[in-house]
């Protein structure tokens, strides 16, 4: 897979959503993200082996990501490579006038307006992205908070070893609690641990009353796992964030919140400056 940052990349990009086979899977995986081979099968008129070998292309251009559940294989849209060409040609400040156009559209052919299905019937966000750097360097700036605060605005504070306890640090607000924990720390090559409790003083920094931060505190406690793999002279990383219930109300911003911040851990590792965003 060729960074998707690059003129080849985008080619594979252009060229996997050129088929409308393909384009039907993702708009099937868009509905309902995580699905096997045999459920995507369902209801099209593919054999099989055709809707694989869709799949394998759209897995080799990024647009499609796969994660192992026992003996299942489930597959999940990416947003990194449609995410890196808006970046590419769309200006940031001209991004929330598309973003408005888009919506208005949407608005006007459909009635009435709704939320995005995937939101309520996702239970977990998966996201891939290749970056040219190494698994030592891609590790240190996952685990330490003088980077993190970087391109993140967090400061995660741990001795990262499996039990220990994460404190997070944002924007003067400190997150403590015994259930924010290292699940998996297998260094340089996966890392995985327990979201930050969501605390009144956590619930007013994002503008939230107190019912809404009761709704939020009530939802079971999720979890990240970073994947880290190399591939030539890049790194794939897949952040897959699970745990939550169907119609979590936390699930949407975290599936808003996460491409911003691995653009900026790439941006960061790449270039030595983190994106510009608040």
């Amino acid at each position: 897979m060729n960074d998707a940052g690059d003129g080849s990349g985008m080619d594979e990009v252009f060229k996997a959503l050129s088929d409308p086979s393909r384009r039907s899977l993702l708009d099937s995986l868009n509905l309902r993200n995580g699905q096997t081979l045999s459920e995507l099968c369902t209801g099209l008129e593919m054999a099989r082996q055709s809707v694989s070998k869709h799949l394998a292309v759209l897995e080799g251009a990024n647009l499609v990501t796969t994660v192992r559940r026992g003996r299942e294989k489930l597959h999940f849209v990416n947003a990194e490579p449609i995410n890196a060409m808006a970046d590419r040609w769309i200006n940031h400040y001209d991004r929330p006038r598309a973003e408005a156009l888009a919506d208005l559209k949407t608005a006007l052919e459909h009635h009435p307006m709704t939320t995005s299905t995937t939101s309520s019937q996702a239970t977990e966000f998966v996201y891939t992205t290749y970056i040219k750097t190494t698994p030592e360097q891609l590790w240190q700036a996952l685990t330490d908070p003088a980077f993190t605060v970087r391109y993140w605005g967090v400061q995660l504070t741990s001795d990262w070893k499996v039990g220990s306890t994460i404190t997070w640090e944002y924007k003067g607000v400190t997150m403590a609690d015994p259930e924010q924990t290292v699940l998996v720390a297998d260094v340089n090559r996966r890392l995985a641990y327990t979201w930050h409790t969501i605390t009144p003083e956590f619930g007013a920094l994002i503008g939230s009353n107190a019912e809404e931060v009761a709704a939020l505190a009530a939802e079971r406690r999720s979890s990240v796992t970073f994947e880290i793999e190399p591939t030539g002279e890049l790194v794939k990383l897949t952040v897959t964030h699970g745990g939550f219930d169907l119609g979590s109300t936390i699930l949407p911003g975290i599936s808003e919140g996460w491409p911003t911040i691995l653009a900026s851990l790439k941006t960061l590792l790449e270039t030595g400056a983190p994106l510009a965003f608040d």
